[in-house]
């Protein structure tokens, strides 16, 4: 075990031992007291008045209390020794909700539980009043949030960068079987961990245009006249360290107009018009992700990506600039690191900032830049690498245009011909500029560092194909850091079943040390420690069970095999290869009711898709038509349920994943970066089905081949296949071809004519199968055949099941932040006292 991580445990322990000391009935009755003061005197009500809501803001109050005051220390021991920092900069954050986790990280979780009960309430149920706060969409977002507490548990001094969404992605809706988009209102009734910070404001420019201007000595000064303004609020929310005082912070951008209200043009009656600029400023942050699919959607995108980018990088050089009188430092204090493609600007951004603003050199400023900023990049999908039209780009960001033109020029002159001399083909290929649109992947590896991948399949694949030319240029910028989960959420937190059960057999030490689990391997055969762990299992599915007929009206059986897929609907991650094998199944139900080798199963889905994509809500629509039709069939005795769980959140996934026996990780090789949901449900003890595919790899070679369910074409066989006709397996697999046919049928038509699964077959057969689900399918039915044999056989799969808890350890984001500090950004702990 690393001595870095002993200590830490060493430094916990001591904390959490001194802190005991001090607990008992003497804190309880602070407690109370406080949580009674705060009912009273912050929202003016009595104890039997009182609802959930206020309930819930009194108990976060005697937590922010705590809270801030380590926060004020932490920021104090930070600024008198000028630290260095890491400065994350993400679109994204998916925090859920805060009372559980900051309770835990305090110690106080089972103090307030039973000071609740005391006063006649539940701890559960004051937390379900908590939303879920809308910063997010997907893994992306999960993972910036359990590297913001895997810093703050070890202490690495750091702030979070992202939007203050108003209305975050969307509230999911399932309306008639389809996804309808609402508005998120997670701020309906205020947040009680964020503060506003109104002594920090920013203001940023768009549109607008380049005036060309000199300075006394005749120097060209460019200066970025007229446009529009906007405001930027930045809200701060804390992240709080498990067992150590460190409280680091996310500061999240609000957009506000620059003037709110035009009162004369309201007194001459133009109401409407009086706070047009209001709203259109206001729009910004708004919403996560807006719709693309018109030339307004990608102007906003591309103005909320520089909005956040730029109040950011202002409000790094500002705080720089609180202890320097130069940027000789600069590289030395701050590190910036790029949570994939979307604010890649920044690194366009500092360099303007430099020059125009602080008058320094090109060479001076495109040397800090590039020693400050570290790319991660999260996936090899075209869509997701961003490119933006030349004429939107130079429309929006007229001086940024300007710089990239020249950071382009200088690359391709300098560096591209000094490896290849007389290529205009390498020039052409790396060209940050090409075919009208700017590539912004291109322009984040120019002007980082370090650029990461996030599994090691994912990271040599970067090196060897999407990137290759790049890795040719620059041996040694790429490197692997494996994506990684907390802990505290996502277990300690989540399923407090398996907590106490695992801290019974070998202690608490795991939650600061993943490691430590190995411990549970020689629990893995003993049947008394089997039979609490199935237990632990059956209450968690139990309670998931609830939530299911609470929210899909459906009824289903914890004794069933609980198969899971819970994920962001985008084909290649292929709900719909889930969806044939439950077609699968249904037929050969129907045909033979009696069919002794179907194993009872409960197959849960919970996913969004995005408001643009047809084809991924298609698939929902599909799946729900399925479901309803199993679950009203008498003649399935109940041996297949299907159901799809709307507005899929990390509060859901919190019930979800620690009641799944079976995890789904089917997305076609080579698609995935990592993924982080097989993470969490390898560490909740479920067993993984699932491709050689981003991390499903280094988590087979954990927890072993026999351990983990792999099927499917490898990434080298897909790539091979130049020539893939989906029609050879159509024809060449008498099942499939049954079930695609039945798909195109009447049979599943519905009444007003709408047809999802016949634009699924479709998409499979005459759109080509991009994801190569037809390719995989024959492999993907026999392994689950394999799944249902040793899901009959307890004892075995429970042994499977504990082993992969066991052996989750390497995927710990202690593990990734701790390679992240060492090996990207050279950053050193610091212990608050």
């Amino acid at each position: 075990m690393d001595t870095a991580i002993n200590n830490k445990i060493k430094d916990q322990d001591t904390f959490f031992q001194k802190r005991k000391g001090f607990q008992g009935s003497s804190l309880k009755r602070e407690l109370k007291r406080e949580i009674i003061k705060h009912l009273q005197c912050l929202l003016a009500r009595e104890q039997k008045s009182a609802t959930t809501h206020d309930w819930l803001v009194a108990v976060a109050m005697v937590l922010r209390e705590r809270v801030f005051e380590r926060f004020i220390t932490t920021q104090q021991k930070h600024h008198s020794r000028d630290v260095r920092r890491i400065y994350y900069m993400s679109l994204e954050y998916l925090p859920g909700r805060l009372l559980s986790i900051i309770a835990q990280a305090l110690d106080l979780f089972e103090d307030l539980e039973a000071v609740l009960n005391e006063l006649g309430q539940s701890f559960e149920t004051i937390e379900n009043a908590e939303p879920d706060m809308g910063l997010g969409n997907g893994g992306l977002g999960r993972l910036a949030t359990c590297f913001q507490d895997s810093l703050a548990t070890l202490d690495y001094p750091a702030v979070a960068y992202g939007i203050h969404y108003e209305f975050g992605l969307f509230r999911q809706k399932i309306v008639d079987g389809k996804q309808v988009e609402a508005p998120d209102n997670w701020l309906k009734f205020g947040n009680p961990w964020q503060i506003c910070r109104p002594e920090n404001v920013q203001c940023v420019r768009l549109f607008g245009r380049v005036e060309n201007s000199y300075d006394d000595s005749g120097n060209w000064c460019p200066r970025w006249v007229e446009g529009r303004l906007v405001q930027g609020v930045p809200w701060d929310i804390p992240v709080v360290g498990y067992g150590t005082t460190t409280v680091n912070f996310m500061r999240l951008w609000e957009a506000r107009a620059y003037q709110e209200f035009d009162l004369e043009t309201f007194n001459r009656g133009g109401y409407v018009d009086a706070v047009q600029t209001q709203s259109e400023s206001e729009v910004i942050s708004k919403i996560l992700y807006p719709n693309d699919s018109t030339s307004e959607g990608k102007a906003l995108r591309l103005t909320q990506q520089y909005f956040f980018v730029c109040c950011s990088i202002k409000d790094i050089i500002r705080r720089y600039l609180n202890g320097h009188s130069s940027f000789d430092d600069f590289a030395k204090k701050c590190a910036i690191q790029l949570n994939d493609t979307h604010p890649t600007i920044a690194i366009v951004e500092l360099m303007r900032l430099f020059m125009d603003e602080h008058k320094l050199s090109w060479d001076k400023s495109w040397e800090i830049c590039k020693s400050v900023f570290g790319y991660t990049n999260h996936t090899i999908l075209p869509e997701a690498l961003e490119e933006w039209p030349v004429d939107l780009f130079a429309s929006v960001l007229p001086r940024h245009y300007q710089i990239i033109c020249e950071i382009n020029r200088r690359f391709l002159e300098n560096e591209v011909e000094g490896k290849w001399p007389n290529d205009p083909s390498k020039k052409e290929a790396l060209s940050i500029i090409h075919n009208g649109r700017v590539r912004m992947a291109y322009l984040a590896i120019v002007g980082s560092h370090s650029v990461n991948g996030v599994a090691a399949m994912h990271s040599e694949l970067l090196k060897t194909s999407l990137f290759s030319l790049f890795n040719e240029l620059y041996p040694g910028k790429f490197k692997n850091v494996t994506n990684g989960i907390t802990p505290r959420q996502w277990l300690r937190a989540c399923n407090p079943g398996l907590t106490k059960l695992i801290d019974r057999a070998i202690g608490s030490t795991w939650t600061k040390d993943l490691f430590e689990l190995k411990r549970l391997e020689d629990k893995a055969t003993d049947p008394a420690f089997q039979k609490r762990f199935f237990q632990v299992k059956y209450e968690n599915k139990v309670r998931l069970a609830q939530t299911i007929l609470e929210l899909c009206g459906v009824t289903v059986n914890p004794n069933s095999l609980f198969d899971v897929q819970t994920k962001r609907l985008h084909e290649y991650k292929r709900q719909h290869l889930n969806l044939l094998h439950i077609l699968y199944l249904y037929r050969k139900v129907l045909q033979n009711p009696s069919d002794e080798t179907i194993v009872p199963r409960t197959f849960i889905f919970a996913a969004k898709a995005a408001p643009g994509y047809f084809m991924a809500k298609q698939i929902i629509h599909a799946i729900n038509i399925v479901a309803d039709m199993i679950n009203n069939c008498h003649d399935i005795n109940d041996l297949i349920k299907v159901v799809f769980i709307p507005n899929y959140s990390v509060s859901l996934a919190s019930k979800i994943i620690p009641a799944a026996d079976l995890s789904e990780q089917i997305s076609t090789a080579g698609k995935e970066a990592s993924g982080t949901g097989n993470m969490k449900f390898a560490l909740n003890g479920a067993c993984t089905i699932g491709t050689l595919d981003g991390a499903n790899v280094e988590i087979m070679e954990e927890v072993g081949k026999e351990n983990i369910f792999i099927f499917g074409r490898t990434e080298s066989e897909l790539r091979e296949m130049k020539d893939y006709n989906p029609f050879a397996h159509y024809h060449g697999n008498q099942a499939l071809k049954e079930i695609l046919d039945w798909m195109g049928s009447e049979y599943f038509r519905q009444p007003n004519g709408e047809h999802p699964l016949q634009s699924i077959r479709r998409s499979l057969l005459e759109g080509g199968d991009p994801f190569f689900v037809l390719a995989d399918f024959e492999d993907y039915v026999n392994t689950q055949r394999r799944v249902s044999e040793v899901f009959q056989d307890r004892s075995k799969w429970m042994e499977k099941a504990i082993l992969n808890v066991a052996r989750i350890g390497k995927f710990s984001s202690d593990r990734s932040i701790m390679d992240y500090a060492n090996t990207i950004w050279d950053l050193e702990p610091v212990k608050i006292d």
